[in-house]
């Protein structure tokens, strides 16, 4: 199912992209990991002005002649396999209780 996390991150490096949405609004997000799953690449960022919600965006990238491409995951069998994949890596330590 999952081929790899972070393999390619450098530790304590921070990378962060800028995403526009549709209505032209630029914002910046740092990435939180990434994985391979049947053939695509899924990218888990969390906004840089993040509150400690603990929300996070899950978005596929997508090649093209200009490089990678960050979309929206509309199918929701492929969004929910993957965010249960991310769930588990990123938040498994966490101990809600305390």
């Amino acid at each position: 199912m999952a081929d790899m996390m972070n393999e390619e991150l450098q530790e304590n490096e921070v990378y962060t992209y800028t995403l526009t949405d549709d209505e032209g609004n630029e914002f910046e997000f740092e990435l939180l990991g990434t994985c391979e799953m049947d053939g695509n690449t899924y990218y888990a960022l969390v906004p840089v002005d993040d509150d400690g919600n603990g929300e996070y965006v899950i978005l596929r990238g997508e090649e093209d002649e200009e490089g990678v491409n960050l979309v929206t995951i509309d199918n929701d069998e492929e969004w929910d396999k993957v965010a249960d994949f991310f769930d588990d890596e990123l938040f498994s330590d966490v101990d809600y209780d305390a």
